[in-house]
């Protein structure tokens, strides 16, 4: 898989351009998800997406271009936490969408983490686009203690939300175990008792 330099394409175009690049990023996604990393391909791709592969090379050079746009693209979708009205709900919904993310069959999600370990720009972009829906998630425990959920003092969110969803990505992808569907509320509950206990008290 090449992970040479690749300009770095234009978030928002318009008219052709938007449409092009739908095109492109949807098929990147199919293709990832069919095929793995090791499948994936330039060719493929636009053969896909029904463009010429010059129009591909030329606005996203090679695979890795491809996978930075794609992860890029998750980025600026219009997603948001979830707001059940408590910590739990909210931690119990977030972990209900991983949990589907993450064995629905093709998952992009775990073929998407696979091909990151291929390619460092890639990985990079994946990063960054976590670190992005962690702080976007911070708001789930900012809303808990306005609420009077969780005990007097700073609360570190970060550190919360990790011990929330850490079991998913454990028990799916590391261990590559069956889902089990208690598995998202039983994490929130966990969780929230750590945090009431001030286990992550700053």
């Amino acid at each position: 898989m090449t992970d040479g330099p690749a300009a770095t394409p234009d978030r928002r175009p318009g008219g052709r351009t938007a449409r092009v690049r739908a095109q492109v990023l949807d098929a990147v996604r199919a293709e990832l998800a069919e095929r793995g990393h090791e499948g994936l391909t330039v060719e493929g791709v636009a053969t896909r997406a029904g463009v010429h592969r010059t129009t591909v090379h030329r606005r996203w050079h090679d695979v890795g271009g491809l996978l930075v746009d794609v992860i890029d693209a998750a980025g600026e979708a219009d997603w948001r936490p979830p707001d059940t009205g408590s910590l739990h709900g909210d931690l119990t919904a977030l972990n209900e969408e991983i949990q589907q993310s993450l064995v629905v069959q093709p998952s992009f999600a775990v073929a998407l983490m696979a091909a990151s370990f291929h390619s460092e720009r890639a990985a990079r972009a994946q990063t960054r686009l976590w670190a992005d829906r962690y702080a976007q998630c911070e708001i789930l425990v900012e809303r808990a203690a306005a609420r009077g959920e969780l005990p007097c003092g700073r609360t570190d969110a970060h550190a919360l939300l990790i011990a929330a969803t850490a079991p998913l990505y454990h028990r799916l992808v590391l261990l590559r175990t069956a889902a089990d569907p208690h598995l998202p509320e039983r994490s929130a509950t966990a969780a929230v008792a750590a945090a009431k206990a001030g286990a992550f008290s700053l």
